[in-house]
């Protein structure tokens, strides 16, 4: 029979309750993962009943509510509060999403369970280390590889070939997509995962850019790009409305034509 062994802090415990104050008119209940690593202690969930009718509409006010008014000890990253610089990513009643821009009462359930994003490692509560995500996204190389000399103002691009970006330049590498893929999740150091190959696409499809060969071969590798079998979780998650599983069958669709 095989014995398989649950990895150190593996198991997820009850935590603290934190009561809404007397006399709230509004309460809804937020079911919060909380972990430190340095104090050897295994995670557990802390509920708080937050008086909604005290903070914003948004999971995010939310939670700022939580640790300016409940507890101060909660450690989450935000910054812009728009959906614009992906800081606020994590994991909210079982979807990967930004906190600014999702609604408390568009989360269904009596309580709203809230988590890192998954498998990643946990640097504390809800802040993931998303260290070797933005290795592999500097790893594409994301900017432009050029031979040709550089024009004395600016590349010039067609109003055609400028479209082809749409629908990737807006990529704000939150990880809700990378985090939200079960390839990534079971080769996460070989698989670039969607995100970083959504933006090399991107380069790849940039008529500026002069090193499609190059960036190509960077990619010919059986787990770098080819571990994606289209599983589609990443264009359900991404708050932005992208689809990196469309960006990666081109990338396969390239590999493909340079072989005819």
């Amino acid at each position: 029979m095989v014995e398989l062994t649950l990895p150190k802090n593996s198991k997820v415990g009850k935590g603290k309750h934190h009561p809404a104050p007397d006399g709230a008119k509004k309460v809804k209940t937020f079911r919060v993962y909380r972990y430190d690593p340095e104090t050897g202690q295994n995670p557990r969930w802390d509920t708080y009943d937050v008086a909604v009718d005290q903070c914003g509409p948004m999971v995010l006010d939310a939670i700022i509510h939580i640790k300016n008014t409940m507890d101060p000890s909660l450690t989450f990253r935000r910054s812009c509060r728009e959906g614009v610089c992906g800081s606020c990513a994590m994991n909210i009643g079982g979807r990967n999403t930004l906190a600014c821009t999702c609604a408390w009462e568009d989360v269904p359930g009596q309580a709203i369970q809230i988590s890192p994003l998954p498998h990643q490692p946990v640097i504390k509560d809800l802040v993931p280390d998303l260290t070797q995500f933005f290795a592999q996204y500097a790893e594409i190389e994301p900017w432009l590889h050029t031979d040709t000399p550089e024009p004395e103002k600016e590349w010039k691009q067609s109003i055609e070939d400028r479209a082809k970006l749409d629908g990737l330049y807006e990529c704000i590498l939150c990880a809700c997509c990378s985090t939200s893929c079960p390839s990534y999740w079971w080769n996460p150091e070989k698989f670039m995962g969607p995100a970083a190959l959504l933006h090399a696409y991107r380069w790849l499809i940039d008529s500026r850019d002069e090193a499609t060969g190059e960036r190509l071969d960077a990619l010919e590798d059986p787990f770098k790009l080819y571990r994606c079998h289209t599983i589609m979780n990443c264009a359900q998650v991404c708050p932005k409305g992208l689809s990196p599983a469309k960006a990666i069958a081109e990338i396969k669709k390239m590999m493909a034509e340079r072989l005819l």
